[in-house]
C-alpha cells in the first residue's frame, strides 16, 4: 500500500494505491515549501489530508473492506513544485512526521516526477508546459541537465503565461486582426486598461495571463492566433531544449498547455527537427505505473 502525491501550488492529488484495487485519488490544497511555512504544510498534511482520509467515501470503502489497514502507507512518494534539492530534506521530514509508519519516504521536484512519468527508466527529455515551463535531460534515473525556470517575467517561454503575454502583445500591437480583437473584448469582457491593471497592479499575473488560453484555444482556427501558439512553442524549443543538443531523443511533455495544443506543438517541433514523444495532461497515472511495477 503506497501513497503517491502530485503537488502544485494550487492543488495536490494524492493517489492511494493498494494491491488489486483501482487507485483512489483525493485532493488537498497545494503544498509548496518555498511559499508555505513548516506549520502550514503540517496543518495541510495532518488536518486537511486527515479529514479527506476520514470522509472520502472511496477511502471509507477501502477501510470497511479491511483493504486499507492502519499500517497504510508503507511508502510515500511526493513530487511537488518548490521541492528543489535544498528543500527535499525538509519536505521528507514533514512527511515523516505525518506518516511515521512508512518504511520509505521520498520527496522530489515536480520535474523529476515529470521525467519518471514520461520516460520511466529510459533516457529522454521531459518538459512541463502549464502555467509555467520547465524541462530537463533525464538519464533514466536522475536529472543530469536542465535549463533554469526563470519565471514568466524573464523566461517561461512555451508556458500558458508566456502564451497569454505574447497574445496580448500581438492583439494590441496590431499584429492580430481587428476581428479577433473585437471577439476577444466581447467574449472576455476585458479591455486593455483592465489587462494592464490585472498584470501590473494585481497579484498572480501569471495565472491571469495563462487564463487567456481559453479564448486562444477557442479561436485557434484563426491564422494569426495559430501563429502565436506555434511561435510560443518554437521559443520554448529554442531556449529550453536546444541547449541539450540531443535531437536524437524524443521530447515529451506534461501539462495542460502541451496537452491542449498538441497539434501546434508538433508543428513547431517538426520545423526545428525535434520528435515529440509522450504528451500527458497530468503525470499521476504514469507515476502510479512507475511506482507499482512489480506490485502484486
Amino acid at each position: 500500500m503506497i501513497l503517491i502525491a502530485d503537488s502544485g501550488s494550487t492543488k495536490t492529488d494524492w493517489a492511494i494505491v493498494t494491491s488489486g484495487q483501482e487507485p483512489v485519488v483525493i485532493n488537498t490544497q497545494g503544498i509548496n515549501p518555498v511559499h508555505q511555512s513548516r506549520e502550514e504544510i503540517v496543518r495541510i498534511l495532518r488536518e486537511e489530508f486527515g479529514t479527506k482520509m476520514t470522509e472520502d467515501p472511496d477511502v471509507r470503502r477501502l477501510k470497511s473492506s479491511n483493504i486499507l489497514t492502519p499500517q497504510f502507507p508503507y511508502a510515500v512518494y511526493f513530487y511537488g513544485s518548490g521541492v528543489r534539492p535544498e528543500m527535499e530534506s525538509l519536505m521528507t521530514s514533514l512527511l515523516r512526521e505525518t506518516f511515521p509508519q512508512a518504511d520509505v519516504i521520498e520527496a522530489h521536484s515536480d520535474l523529476l516526477g515529470a521525467a519518471r512519468a514520461l520516460c520511466g527508466r529510459n533516457c529522454g527529455i521531459a518538459s512541463i508546459l502549464g502555467t509555467g515551463a520547465n524541462s530537463c535531460l533525464y538519464d533514466g534515473e536522475k536529472i543530469i541537465q536542465h535549463t533554469p525556470a526563470l519565471g514568466y517575467i524573464i523566461g517561461d517561454e512555451g508556458s500558458g503565461a508566456a502564451l497569454g503575454k505574447r497574445f496580448v502583445h500581438d492583439l494590441y500591437g496590431g499584429v492580430l486582426s481587428e476581428e479577433i480583437k473585437t471577439a476577444f473584448e466581447a467574449e472576455t469582457k476585458l479591455s486593455l486598461p483592465e489587462i494592464i491593471n490585472r498584470v501590473y497592479r494585481q497579484p498572480l499575473a501569471n495565472r491571469f495571463l495563462a487564463s487567456l488560453s481559453v479564448f486562444i484555444q477557442d479561436h485557434i482556427g484563426d491564422a494569426g492566433v495559430h501563429k502565436v501558439v506555434v511561435d510560443n512553442f518554437i521559443d520554448f524549443l529554442d531556449y529550453h531544449i536546444a541547449p541539450y543538443q540531443r535531437k536524437d531523443l524524443p521530447v515529451s511533455f506534461i501539462g495542460s498547455v502541451a496537452f491542449h495544443y498538441q497539434e501546434q506543438l508538433r508543428e513547431a517541433a517538426e520545423r526545428l527537427g525535434y520528435t515529440i514523444g509522450t504528451v500527458y495532461g497530468s503525470p499521476l497515472a504514469a507515476l502510479i505505473r512507475f511506482h507499482t511495477r512489480g506490485m502484486e
